[in-house]
């Protein structure tokens, strides 16, 4: 079943952020864009390039009135030492949500039961905790945050303009389409 337009569920996790320890909840994530970027666990090889990715898209993100959030099945300790240790998590100024009870990926359908892990899954949540993009998909391939930023801007535009739809490639500033009954089968 789908997650799309489902709202996030309840939840309570530690996270490194900026040199300490902060608690992150469902409602840590209300009242603005969030963007949960599930990685497998801290110390692998692949998931330091996407912290890096997000870190250099940060502003971006922020400039939206987006929070990213990175989530691994580690805890929060382990952020710390990993952001301490990798320089590419270094650059990171979104928190590192520890998740080592599983039930944020369990929650989000991306728990690995076979190895207690998380696949690379990329959630875009509204302001009211609602799920508007889902992409889910194997460990072995990284994630590019440039597309995760073109889906956010899509999500924020048909949020405040109802009645319109993204085409595929849509970029910002792009032409929309207002489906009505005169444009079935003339696109």
């Amino acid at each position: 079943m789908s997650l799309i337009n489902k709202t996030i569920p309840q939840f309570k996790a530690q996270a490194f952020h900026n040199g300490k320890f902060i608690e992150v909840t469902d409602e840590t994530l209300r009242g603005h864009w969030s963007v949960l970027v599930f990685m497998p666990a801290a110390f692998t090889f692949n998931c330091p390039t996407e912290v890096e990715d997000a870190a250099e898209h940060y502003d971006e993100f922020k400039k939206l009135g987006a929070e990213i959030y990175v989530v691994t099945t580690d805890t929060h300790f382990s952020h710390k030492v990993w952001h301490e240790t990798s320089p590419a998590v270094g650059k990171a100024k979104f928190p590192l949500v520890g998740d080592p009870t599983h039930q944020l990926t369990r929650a989000f359908d991306v728990h690995i039961d076979e190895e207690g892990l998380a696949l690379r899954g990329t959630f875009v949540i509204n302001p009211e905790g609602v799920i508007k993009t889902v992409e889910i998909h194997d460990n072995a391939i990284a994630r590019d945050m440039r597309e995760t930023l073109r889906k956010l801007k899509a999500a924020q535009y048909v949020a405040s303009h109802p009645g319109e739809v993204c085409p595929a490639k849509w970029n910002e500033g792009a032409k929309t389409i207002a489906p009505s009954l005169e444009l079935v089968g003339k696109i």
